[in-house]
């Protein structure tokens, strides 16, 4: 495995260690995982993006859209646990 060097401000290397003796970690363990997680969440946001950009193309291609009232009631007879039906999307006006 390849070492990288990282500097650490004494002030974030003291809340590194701190947080790491609270957690039963040792500090190196807990800037892996720290950094892994922080990675995690950039790809997840990369992919939501993403996601969004080829939805949002959809849209322009088809004009089709779900309205926000429809889609926010579906939602929330599934949170209740209600069985619900899906909105369709349809043309959009104007």
């Amino acid at each position: 495995m390849p070492t990288t060097t990282i500097r650490l401000p004494d002030e974030l290397k003291a809340r590194v260690t701190s947080a790491a003796e609270r957690t039963g970690k040792t500090p190196h363990s807990f800037i892996l995982e720290a950094i892994a997680e922080k990675a995690e969440l950039e790809e997840q946001r990369a992919s939501f993006e993403a996601e969004a950009d080829v939805r949002f193309a959809n849209l322009l291609e088809t004009g089709k859209t779900i309205p926000w009232a429809d889609m926010r009631r579906y939602i929330e007879e599934r949170v209740a646990g209600i069985s619900a039906q899906r909105p369709v999307a349809k043309k959009r006006r104007g």
